[in-house]
C-alpha cells in the first residue's frame, strides 16, 4: 500500500525542516511505501523556499497556493495531488510524532476505513485548559449528534482509505476540515477506529494558529452538517458499495 502523507503548511519556517526529516524517516508497516505531499498555503516567512528545495530534490510532491486560503483548502489540494491508496494528515509543526504512523496505518491494512489518532487515549503534554475543554466539547458533540463513539474529534492525525476522501464533497476552508470530515463520514455510516498517539502541545507564542473562534466554528460545522439536506458523497466509492451490499 502506498501511503500519502498530506502536509498543509503555513508559515512554519522554524519547524518545517525538523518535521520533514521526521516524516521522511518515520516508519510504516511492512510492505507500505510513502509519498509526501506538501501544500504551502501562501506562506510569507521563508517556508516556501524550503519546500521548493525538497521538491527540487524529488523528495516531495509540492504545490503553492497563491494566497492564504486555510488548512481545509490546502488539504483539498493535497488530496487532488496524492496518489496513495491511503492518506494521512500531518501538521507542519512538532506537536504530533510521525513515529506513530504504524499505529494509524495498521488498522487500515486490517480493514478499517478511517483511523483517528487520539491524544486522550494517551496523556497529552502541555495542553492548555481552554484547549482541553474545547476538545472535550467537540468530541461530546460528535458523539451526541452522530453516535461517533470517539475520544478525540479534533485530532490532526487522521488516516483514511483514499477513495473516501476523494469522493467526499469537502468545502470547508479553515480548521473546520476536522468536523466536516467527521460529520460527513459518520452520516454515511462509517465507523471511526481510534488508536493512542503521543502529543506535545505548543502555544500561540510557538506559532499555534488555531483560536477560540475556530472552536465555535467547528462546533457549528458539526451541528449544521448533522441537519444539512445536501448530499454528503459525490459518488459511492467501492468501500461504501461493498458495505451496502453486505447489509442487503
Amino acid at each position: 500500500m502506498k501511503v500519502s502523507i498530506l502536509i498543509p503548511i503555513y508559515n512554519e519556517f522554524r519547524t518545517f525542516h525538523d518535521v520533514m526529516e521526521r516524516v521522511k524517516s518515520a516508519p510504516l508497516p511492512a510492505g507500505c511505501t510513502k509519498e509526501i505531499v506538501v501544500v504551502d498555503d501562501g506562506s510569507t516567512d521563508g517556508t516556501a523556499h524550503m519546500i521548493r528545495e525538497y521538491a527540487q530534490r524529488g523528495e516531495i510532491v509540492a504545490f503553492r497556493q497563491a494566497s492564504n486560503c486555510g488548512k481545509g483548502a490546502a488539504i483539498r489540494k493535497a488530496i487532488e495531488l496524492a496518489s496513495g491508496e491511503a492518506m494521512l494528515i500531518q501538521d507542519g509543526d512538532l506537536e504530533y510524532d510521525p513515529n506513530d504512523y504504524p499505529r494509524l496505518i495498521e488498522p487500515i491494512l486490517k480493514g478499517a476505513d478511517i483511523v483517528y489518532g487520539s491524544r486522550f487515549l494517551d496523556h497529552p503534554r502541555g495542553m492548555a485548559f481552554k484547549n482541553l475543554l474545547a476538545n472535550r466539547i467537540l468530541t461530546i458533540a460528535s458523539n451526541i449528534l452522530y453516535g461517533a463513539n470517539i475520544t478525540d474529534e479534533a485530532t490532526a492525525y487522521k488516516a483514511f482509505r483514499a477513495p473516501l476522501l476523494r469522493d467526499l464533497p469537502l468545502e470547508c476552508n479553515r480548521f473546520e476540515f476536522c468536523p466536516e470530515v467527521t460529520a460527513k463520514l459518520s452520516r454515511l455510516g462509517y465507523r471511526i477506529h481510534e488508536v493512542p498517539i503521543s502529543y506535545n502541545a505548543r502555544g500561540i507564542a510557538d506559532g499555534k494558529k488555531i483560536r477560540a473562534r475556530d472552536g465555535f466554528e467547528a462546533l457549528w460545522t458539526l451541528i449544521r452538517y448533522r441537519f444539512s439536506a445536501k448530499p454528503v458523497m459525490r459518488a459511492a466509492p467501492q468501500a461504501l458499495a461493498a458495505k451496502k451490499a453486505g447489509q442487503s
